[in-house]
């Protein structure tokens, strides 16, 4: 399948590393804009500069709602339009026990991993309909319907963000914008390092060369991003089995 992504701006959070950053690539490969989104400027603004003048870095805490609304203004004046948005941002530190666990910590994957998603919805979501559609798509987990050791804060984290992509898609199904989850795998970035280094439950033991490449992820949402992902719309696709792979044009 072609992928053509001309004249649609793409929000990617999380974008100064890992599948953000793929994906940020990628899509500017097919034509799009891409706004960066990350809380420091330095990355984001290194890969907004290889990419050129199809790319934008804005810092933006995801935890904080004013942060996205500001930096969805800035997309929407420097591109005249917001037509993608991707909540990549997440994070899977401090990986604890749930009766070991810091309340702060645990709090803080809440308010990056959930409310970040939430925050994003709520300040995309008004914009693309009065636009008239746009595609969200959420970064999602296997982990969001397994429970893992360890991981308390993670899998119940992308539990929410999957009931929100289900709301959303409920919701604003018939303003043409589209919801739609994306559960890459496991994927070869700085996470499953952390993962790896933490030593808990079986996904820390895993080969490394059963990780994904971020490149993958990135090709899946820009195939997403398009109207060959509209039946998955409202639920997480999963690029684990080799069909999906094969639609997203990954493997042969």
């Amino acid at each position: 399948m072609s992928i053509d992504l001309s004249g649609r701006t793409a929000f990617i959070t999380g974008a100064s590393r890992g599948i953000g950053e793929a994906a940020a690539r990628i899509m500017a490969g097919y034509g799009a804009n891409v706004v960066l989104a990350a809380r420091s400027s330095g990355d984001i603004g290194r890969i907004a500069s290889d990419i050129g003048d199809k790319a934008l870095a804005v810092t933006c805490d995801v935890a904080q709602y004013g942060d996205f609304e500001a930096a969805i203004a800035k997309t929407v004046e420097h591109f005249g339009s917001l037509d993608i948005l991707v909540n990549n941002a997440g994070v899977i530190d401090p990986i604890a026990g749930i009766a070991e666990s810091d309340p702060a910590a645990w709090g803080q994957v809440v308010d990056i991993n959930f409310k970040g998603v939430y925050h994003g919805l709520r300040a995309s979501l008004p914009r693309m309909k009065d636009n008239g559609g746009g595609v969200i798509i959420n970064i999602s987990s296997g982990a969001a319907t397994g429970a893992l050791e360890g991981w308390s804060h993670y899998c119940s984290t992308k539990a929410a963000v999957l009931s929100l992509t289900r709301c959303a898609h409920q919701e604003h199904q018939g303003d043409n914008i589209r919801v739609v989850g994306l559960s890459p795998g496991t994927v070869a970035t700085d996470m499953q390092r952390a993962i790896r280094t933490s030593g808990v439950n079986p996904v820390s033991q895993l080969d490394w060369a059963k990780h994904i490449p971020a490149e993958w992820a990135g090709e899946a949402i820009a195939w997403l991003a398009t109207d060959a992902g509209r039946p998955y719309d409202g639920d997480d696709f999963s690029l684990k089995t080799d069909e999906a792979k094969r639609a997203v044009g990954l493997i042969g």
